[in-house]
């Protein structure tokens, strides 16, 4: 079976910054990455991957993440 393809590089670094931006707004809300992970029902690795850009998380985890943290969807994606 063939590999993917790797992502353009404007994917990776669009990935990196919904990672960032949920970063930045998990710790203005100051929530640990475990609380969010428990509230979203994602375990731990997971959320730390997505904040790094190393993970590319579905719509479904996003809502969950944004729930947990306690803000709009559009906050982390915008």
């Amino acid at each position: 079976m063939p590999s993917a393809a790797p992502q353009p590089e404007w994917v990776v670094a669009q990935r990196r910054a919904i990672g960032e931006r949920i970063r930045a707004t998990r710790l203005r809300e100051r929530l640990t990455q475990e609380t969010v992970a428990l509230d979203s029902g994602i375990d731990r690795p997971s959320i730390v991957r997505i904040e790094q850009g190393q993970q590319s998380p579905t719509l479904d985890t996003l809502i969950r993440i944004a729930d947990a943290i306690g803000v709009p969807l559009a906050d982390l994606v915008s």
